[in-house]
């Protein structure tokens, strides 16, 4: 690996960001989402993540080559220290370890705002996914079937889950804008 760094994202990374969101959207069941986004919502999907969550981009050599970020696993208060994961590699990044930088980070993010439970949200049928999250300390608990459908199939789909931090009594939350 040459030069690697990690660094806050910007609505000014959005351009990046989507273009290695989308073939994900495109020829991928890792997202259910079918269409790809405009730059414009991308550009407010970072900035409404970074009020409250970290938005890593993940460079190589001063060009983004991955990003990933945390959000709220759900939206009501006894929720607010559980959080979502999510990561997303340049497809020619991919099986180099680089998702685990991204997500050692986010972990040390999400202990420093007090979230105690980590969770990912998996398309079934991507084992390497799955795999690398089991690496990183993860265990399946939750199997829905048939829940998502996209390119004309049904998919199952997965949470699975780390506790970073499980204290009696929980720290407050601290919003990530907040941590600087």
């Amino acid at each position: 690996m040459s030069n690697i760094t990690i660094k806050v994202a910007s609505v000014d990374d959005a351009k990046r960001l989507l273009e290695i969101y989308t073939p994900y959207v495109l020829n991928t069941a890792i997202t259910f989402e079918y269409d790809v986004p405009s730059l414009e919502e991308f550009r407010n999907r970072i900035k409404s993540t970074l009020i409250k969550y970290p938005y890593l981009v993940l460079m190589e050599d001063e060009k983004i080559i991955g990003y990933g970020y945390t959000g709220a696993f759900h939206p009501r208060a006894a929720y607010q220290w559980a959080a979502e994961t999510s990561i997303y590699l340049d497809i020619h990044h991919k099986g180099k370890g680089l998702g685990h930088l991204l997500y050692q980070e986010l972990e040390r993010i999400s202990h420093l705002q007090h979230i105690t439970n980590l969770n990912a949200c998996i398309t079934y049928g991507n084992p390497q996914s799955i795999h690398f999250h089991e690496k990183e300390g993860y265990q399946e608990v939750a199997h829905f079937h048939r829940c998502g459908y996209k390119f004309n199939q049904w998919y199952d789909m997965i949470w699975m889950e780390k506790q970073i931090d499980q204290p009696d009594q929980p720290l407050p939350f601290i919003p990530f804008s907040r941590l600087k």
